[in-house]
């Protein structure tokens, strides 16, 4: 089956950041981003297994801050060898064309306690869409922990064309979720 539902991708790009920031970096092995789309009704989850993010973010200067996300679309995966070789091709992901999903923050709000409001651009598939994301950060030592989650309508994104644009096979709303292991931010 085809399920590349999503993508969700969530997204996000890279870009340089100032010297002062150059210690702040994500920690692949702590972080995942996953999706979940649902297939004639039944919940599908997957994730990226390849992605990077440049992460400029002080709490106490939010309007100098900044992150950006690139996401390997070629690394999506439902776990399920039918399903992931559908999803790099022209109507899913089409990773020969459009091989990185990106986002890149435009405004961070503090909502307190930890939690913020990212606002950015997600592009995905070479359509970009304005997206707010909700994001609550924790601290434990050095690490910083960064989770939230948002939703996307894939076809926003031409993801899953012609036939897969039938939304009662698969629907068109996806939850992107993100855990993001940080190193070098200051204290919130």
């Amino acid at each position: 089956m085809k399920y590349s539902t999503t993508l969700a991708a969530l997204a996000l790009a890279s870009s340089a950041f100032a010297p002062a920031f150059a210690q702040q970096a994500l920690v692949p092995a702590q972080s995942q981003i996953t999706f979940v789309s649902k297939q004639m009704g039944v919940p599908v989850e997957g994730q990226f297994k390849k992605f990077d993010a440049q992460v400029v973010f002080d709490p106490a200067k939010l309007a100098a801050s900044k992150i950006s996300f690139t996401i390997d679309t070629g690394s999506a995966t439902l776990g399920v060898k039918e399903s992931d070789a559908e999803m790099p091709k022209p109507i899913w992901f089409n990773v020969a064309k459009f091989p990185q999903a990106t986002f890149v923050s435009s405004a961070i709000k503090s909502l307190g306690g930890g939690k913020y409001e990212v606002a950015g651009k997600l592009s995905i598939k070479g359509n970009t869409q304005d997206v707010t994301v909700p994001v609550a950060m924790t601290q434990s030592g050095a690490t910083t922990t960064a989770t939230g989650a948002f939703a996307i309508k894939r076809l926003a994104f031409k993801i899953g064309e012609n036939e897969w644009a039938d939304t009662s096979m698969v629907a068109d709303d996806v939850q992107v979720k993100f855990k993001l292991a940080l190193t070098g931010i200051p204290k919130i």
